[in-house]
This record gives C-alpha cells, sequence and structure tokens, in this order.
C-alpha cells in the first residue's frame, strides 16, 4: 500500500485514479488509511460481491472469498482492460501497470 501511496501522482498523470479494495470492513479501512498516511481510497468488499464477480476468490487457511491479489486496470467506460495476479509476498510491478495505462 505505501509502494502505491507514494507512486500514486504518476498513476494520477497518465489519467488513473488508484484504490485499494479488500473483503476488511470500511472501520479498518480508516485505520489503514490514517496508520499508513494513503492518499488513496480504500473501498470495502465487505460480501465479496468484487471478489466473486471477478472470479479472484479462492480459499485461504479455513476462509472462503479470500481475494487473490490482484490488480486491475479499469477504464473510464469501467471496461476492464489488464488484470495482473501476483502471490501474496509479492509486490505488483507498478512500471508495468504505469506502461499499460499509459497505453490507454
Amino acid at each position: 500500500m505505501e509502494l502505491l501511496r507514494d507512486r500514486s501522482a504518476e498513476f494520477e498523470q497518465v489519467g488513473v485514479r488508484p484504490c485499494g479494495v479488500s473483503r476488511d470492513s470500511p472501520w479498518s479501512h480508516v485505520a489503514w488509511m490514517q496508520a499508513l498516511d494513503l492518499n488513496f481510497p480504500l473501498l470495502s468488499d465487505w460480501n465479496a460481491d468484487a471478489v466473486r464477480g471477478f472470479g479472484i476468490a479462492h480459499e485461504f487457511r479455513g476462509f472462503e472469498d479470500v481475494a487473490e491479489r490482484t490488480a486491475f486496470l479499469v477504464d473510464r467506460d469501467g471496461t476492464v482492460r489488464g488484470a495482473w495476479r501476483y502471490e501474496t509476498a509479492e509486490v505488483p510491478d507498478f512500471d508495468e501497470l504505469l506502461s499499460a495505462a499509459r497505453a490507454l
């Protein structure tokens, strides 16, 4: 999250509004935003609608509908233009994501 925070201006320069989405509650997102001094919104997928809709739900340590770490590039019309999945400990390649955004 801190890396995205630190590079969010680069994304905004190419017309991308970064945001984070997780199954955590909106209240925990407030705490995370304050603790990490985030400059982009965190959206709560409390019901797992997005996780299921984007096909990234999996079982993890006995919990169902846990989101796989994924980055999506969505255009202004709401069309998904790219999706990148990462291992749990892997950090997204922000240079790759920026290049894809510039190509739109």
